[in-house]
């Protein structure tokens, strides 16, 4: 739960790495939410909740994949190759899987705190 909240914190936070666990705790929590909501939907015939819901978590996901990206070495508009079908979907898989790059890249220090020498050593 702490990660989710976590990426509620930082909802507008476009810069910077986030790490594979934050990335995944918040897919898995967000994943578990809508189905509650999408239950209570169906239950009482609406698609009120889901709808709020997609709408307030839709800057906080970006920003969190476009931090992801970042931490893989990416520049955040590759987020962009989701809107080629299939294959999009899959790379932005990939590279979410993909461990972040070793020590400080571009994007700024590595969410982990290693460092290439300590990670060697």
């Amino acid at each position: 739960m702490e990660w989710y909240i976590s990426v509620l914190k930082n909802y507008a936070v476009f810069e910077g790495r986030s790490r594979r666990k934050e990335y995944w705790m918040f897919f898995l929590f967000n994943f578990i939410a809508s189905f509650i909501f999408g239950f209570f939907d169906g239950l009482f015939g609406t698609s009120f909740l889901s709808i709020i819901y997609a709408l307030v978590i839709l800057v906080p996901s970006i920003a969190l994949s476009i931090r992801r990206l970042h931490d893989t070495g990416r520049s955040g508009w590759w987020l962009l190759i989701a809107f080629v079908p299939v294959i999009g979907a899959l790379a932005l898989l990939v590279f979410a899987v993909l461990e972040g790059d070793e020590g400080e890249n571009q994007y700024g220090p590595n969410p982990k705190g290693l460092s290439k020498d300590e990670a060697v050593a």
